[in-house]
């Protein structure tokens, strides 16, 4: 179809309103978004654009949908090590598939306990989502320090636990310090108590999956564990989907089914939702389908080999800069870093306004204060060029004692 005037006039406005951006694409940010290259990208647009419009909140009317989210399901869920008792749904992102797993606990808990004052066993280390899930869902969210290696406390999570507990979360990895927790000691314990064991690997469960598949080593993290109730997985991150594709994993149907909601109890006849959103595009699930397609076992391994092997080129860069400390040795493709014990610790905060004057984008958190970079496929050609930046802004930095601000992990502009 041929556009008019107007139309093009428009879509050329939008597309310099992106020029002030952050440079994705170039491997400069490392955060946010996530580069498989042009042809993988192509593919998430065009299949997304087919779908855009169409609804994911009757299946009925788009059979295309339910075969997209069935198969997309059934890969990850074989990624997981889910069995064929295994079920799940697909959500729009990792905070969703968070709050569907917490809204599950609740309701295990209240239809098999009786449960009316619930509780979630969070280690520190836990994603910011669990916190906005317990605080949707009324459910106190009990926060455990984590060990001196970042990593969950078993013992302090047990101590915590009560009769209103009805959920344990470790992470695969945990976001901050990119750890996994010990996923069977929790999960364990969860099953001791006939409560739910949420594993949050929404950041690593592509990127673990194909790890281990490449014949290296990795701690205990997914359904093979017993005691794992259900488990996340994004796709928008290392499955390199459009954004809006995320996926959650139950151990069984019946598990799965405390996540759905289903009323009658309006004029309009039975409703029924399986996550937060009712209407939904169907386009992030065509666009999941048609990448990971696309890609496949082989894909997928190259991408987990690029991006592991950058991952570990760039923890071993800072490692050795004067100043800089890696706060874990990466278990997946997340680094943490932050200023090595010193009578003058340079200001990492600083350091990251640096970066950002010379076009690089990383993370700001904290306790203790870090920068964090998520490292992706797109970075196997700039992590060096990164080092040679970072060496420069962190000399200039601690030369100078400037002091940079904490920024947000996330924004409510």
């Amino acid at each position: 179809m041929e556009l008019s005037d107007r139309a093009r006039a428009v879509l050329d406005e939008a597309r310099r309103a992106g020029d002030a951006d952050v440079a994705w694409k170039e491997g400069r940010v490392f955060s946010l978004a996530y580069y498989a290259g042009p042809e993988v990208e192509q593919v998430a647009e065009r299949a997304h654009a087919m779908y855009t419009s169409a609804n994911g909140l009757n299946a009925e009317a788009f059979p295309s949908l339910k075969r997209f989210q069935a198969e997309v399901v059934a890969t990850v869920t074989d990624w997981v090590r889910g069995d064929s008792q295994a079920a799940g749904y697909m959500t729009s992102g990792g905070t969703e598939s968070i709050l569907m797993a917490v809204k599950a606990a609740r309701e295990r808990g209240r239809r098999e306990r009786g449960i009316v004052t619930p509780n979630a066993i969070l280690p520190e280390s836990a994603h910011a989502a669990f916190e906005k899930a317990c605080y949707y869902f009324g459910v106190e969210a009990r926060r455990i320090p984590v060990r001196p290696d970042w990593r969950a406390d078993v013992n302090a999570m047990s101590d915590a636990c009560d009769d209103d507990t009805v959920l344990l979360v470790g992470s695969a990895p945990q976001y901050p310090q990119g750890v996994i927790d010990p996923i069977p000691e929790i999960a364990a314990i969860a099953a001791r108590r006939g409560v739910n064991c949420h594993v949050d690997a929404c950041m690593g469960g592509v990127t673990l999956a194909f790890m281990e598949r490449a014949g290296e080593s990795v701690a205990p993290w997914n359904l093979a564990v017993p005691g794992v109730t259900s488990i996340s997985v994004d796709l928008h991150k290392y499955g390199y989907t459009a954004k809006g594709a995320s996926v959650i994993v139950h151990r069984n149907r019946l598990l799965r089914s405390y996540q759905t909601f289903v009323t009658d109890n309006w004029l309009g006849g039975l409703y029924g939702s399986s996550g937060v959103l009712g209407t939904k595009s169907g386009g992030p699930m065509a666009a999941a389908w048609a990448v990971m397609r696309f890609l496949g076992e082989e894909g997928y391994l190259a991408l987990t080999r690029s991006a592991r092997e950058a991952c570990l080129r760039l923890a071993d860069g800072v490692d050795a800069i004067d100043g800089l400390v890696v706060r874990a040795r990466p278990d997946s493709t997340l680094v943490s870093f932050g200023a090595a014990d010193a009578d003058r610790p340079v200001d990492v905060y600083a350091v990251a306004d640096g970066l950002a004057a010379r076009g690089w984008y990383v993370d700001r958190q904290g306790p203790p204060p870090s920068l964090h970079c998520t490292v992706n496929a797109s970075h196997a050609a700039t992590v060096d060029d990164f080092l040679v930046d970072l060496r420069s802004v962190v000399a200039d930095v601690a030369a100078s004692d400037r002091r940079g601000d904490a920024g947000a992990y996330g924004t409510v502009d």
